[in-house]
C-alpha cells in the first residue's frame, strides 16, 4: 500500500514538473513571438561598440520588446545604402554618411536618433614598438582607410592638433577599411590605424605594436551613431525610443562596471578572443574616454563634425543640427 502511494505521488510530481516546464517553454516562445525585430547594419564588429553589445547580451533590448538582427556591412557608405534600400532598418556608423545622403538631395534621408561614441576608437600601430612621438610620423607612410570616412577625418584632426601638416605625412588612402590589417602584415606602410580587436591581434602575432590612441589627440564629436530613414523613424518612433533606452542601459553597465565584468558579458560577441584580451581592449577604450554616457548627439559635437567635413572639402555647405539630428532619448 505504501509503495503504491509513493508510486502515485512520484507520478503526480512528475506530471506537475513536466507541465511547468512545458508552460515555461510555451511562455518563452510566446514572448519571443511578441518581440519586434530591428535589423541593424554595423560598419565593423569591434569592442569599440561594447555598450551596444552589452545591451544585446544582457537582454536590455528584449526587456524593451526588441529582437536585434545584426548584420556586418563594411564601409559607412555601404551601411547608408543598406538602410536607404530598406535591407536594414538602422545603421550603426559614422554620421558623416547621413550628411552625404542629406546633401545628395534624398527626400527620405537618414536621421540620426542616438549616439554611441564620442571619440575615435583607432590606435596607431608601429612596426618596432619603440617609444612614440607624433612627430615620428613625418615622412612616413601610414594606412588610414578612406579619406571620406570618420577614421580618416579624425586622424587628420589629430595631426592638426599635434601640430603636424597633412603634407608632411605620407597618408595612404588607397586601402579599404577591412583590408588595412592584412596590408600592414603584408609589408605595406610604416604605421597603421586599427580598431580593436584587430590592434591587439597584430600585437599578439608580433606584426605591430600599439603606440598611441588617435581619439586622445583628436576632438570629441559624434564618431559613431545610430540612424534610420526619416520615414521609418516617423512610423516607428516608439520602437526606436525603446531601442535607445536599451542603449542607455548598455552604456550605464559599461561605464559603471570594471573592464573584466564587461568583457565577460560581451565574450559571446567575440568567440575567438579571450576575456583577458577583451579586458585589455576595454581598458584602452575607457582610458581614451570614447563612449557617451547618454545616447544623445549634442549640437556642439555635431557642429565639430560639420567643420571637419568642410575643412577637408568633403561638403561645400553647412548642414544644420536641427535638419539631421532627432534625439529620441529624454
Amino acid at each position: 500500500m505504501k509503495k503504491n502511494f509513493l508510486y502515485v505521488l512520484t507520478s503526480v510530481i512528475g506530471i506537475v514538473v513536466l507541465a511547468l516546464i512545458g508552460s515555461l517553454l510555451f511562455k518563452n516562445k510566446e514572448d519571443d513571438q511578441d518581440l519586434q525585430t530591428i535589423k541593424v547594419a554595423e560598419v565593423t564588429h569591434s569592442i569599440f561598440y561594447a555598450p551596444f553589445y552589452v545591451a544585446m547580451e544582457n537582454g536590455y533590448f528584449k526587456e524593451e520588446g526588441i529582437d536585434i538582427d545584426l548584420l556586418l556591412v563594411s564601409g559607412s557608405d555601404n551601411v547608408a545604402a543598406s538602410v536607404l534600400a530598406g535591407d536594414t532598418n538602422v545603421g550603426l556608423a559614422g554620421p558623416e554618411s547621413a550628411t552625404y545622403v542629406y546633401l545628395g538631395g534624398e527626400k527620405d534621408y537618414l536621421e540620426v536618433f542616438a549616439g554611441l561614441t564620442k571619440r575615435d576608437g583607432q590606435f596607431i600601430l608601429s612596426r618596432s614598438g619603440k617609444e612614440f612621438a607624433w612627430q615620428d610620423l613625418i615622412g612616413k607612410e601610414i594606412l588610414v582607410g578612406r579619406k571620406t570616412g570618420m577614421p580618416g577625418l579624425s586622424f587628420l584632426r589629430a595631426l592638426k592638433n599635434e601640430g603636424i601638416k597633412e603634407s608632411d605625412v605620407n597618408i595612404n588612402y588607397s586601402i579599404e577599411f577591412g583590408e588595412l590589417s592584412g596590408a600592414f602584415i603584408g609589408g605595406v606602410g610604416d604605421y597603421v590605424n586599427l580598431f580593436e580587436p584587430l590592434a591587439s591581434k597584430l600585437e599578439e602575432s608580433n606584426n605591430g605594436y600599439v603606440v598611441t590612441s588617435v581619439g586622445a589627440s583628436s576632438d570629441p564629436f559624434p564618431y559613431t551613431a545610430f540612424y534610420a530613414k526619416k520615414s521609418y523613424l516617423k512610423e516607428n518612433k516608439e520602437l526606436l525610443t525603446s531601442f535607445t533606452k536599451a542603449i542607455k542601459k548598455g552604456m550605464d553597465f559599461t561605464l559603471n562596471n570594471d573592464s573584466e565584468e564587461v568583457a565577460k558579458v560581451v565574450k559571446n560577441q567575440f568567440s575567438d578572443t579571450s576575456v583577458d584580451d577583451l579586458k585589455i581592449m576595454i581598458e584602452r577604450y575607457k582610458k581614451a574616454d570614447v563612449w557617451l554616457s547618454t545616447p544623445v548627439v549634442e549640437e556642439d559635437f555635431f557642429n565639430t563634425l560639420i567643420d571637419l567635413l568642410k575643412e577637408n572639402d568633403l561638403i561645400n555647405k553647412t548642414v544644420y543640427y536641427k535638419d539631421l539630428v532627432y534625439n529620441l532619448y529624454e
